[in-house]
This record gives C-alpha cells, sequence and structure tokens, in this order.
C-alpha cells in the first residue's frame, strides 16, 4: 500500500488500474483501498496548503503533549492548552 501511496502522490498521472492488483494479491479489498487513497489525497492537499502559506510546524515537544493530551482526554482538550515551561 505505501508503495501505491508513494506513486500517487509523487506521480499522480503515472497510476494506472494495474497498480492496484498488487494490492489485491495481498489481500486488501476496494473499500481500503479507497479508503488510504482519500487519506493521501487529504494529507496531500494539507501538506501543500502548508507549504504554500508556511504554516507554523510546532517543535516536537508540542507534538507530544498534544498527543498525550488527545489519548488522555480527547480531541476537544488536545488544542487547548500548552504545556508549562
Amino acid at each position: 500500500m505505501l508503495g501505491f501511496l508513494e506513486k500517487l502522490t509523487l506521480t499522480p498521472a503515472e497510476v494506472k488500474p494495474d497498480d492496484v492488483q498488487p494490492l489485491h494479491v495481498a489481500g486488501v479489498g476496494n473499500q481500503a483501498i479507497t479508503d488510504a487513497i482519500y487519506i493521501c489525497a487529504f494529507f496531500n492537499i494539507i501538506d501543500r496548503l502548508a507549504d504554500a502559506l508556511n504554516f507554523h510546524v510546532p517543535a516536537a515537544e508540542m507534538f507530544a503533549y498534544r498527543a498525550s493530551m488527545t489519548v488522555n482526554h480527547g480531541y476537544r482538550f488536545s488544542s487547548m492548552s500548552s504545556p508549562s515551561k
């Protein structure tokens, strides 16, 4: 799947129906392939917007803190507070 998604990201015009065949052989169903394509497209859009608009990327510590908050409290609280310094 990762090889397929890499090709979809880097050279989308070259993706052909035959590129899905190895996924089917590996037992990946059409719904899983479709879901992966949607997720890939979403992340590519966000990545390109972030690059174009020069989004601020938080430090690794902030990502770790927010991940912990999300695990412990859900998405509602992960963006509401920041670690004390």
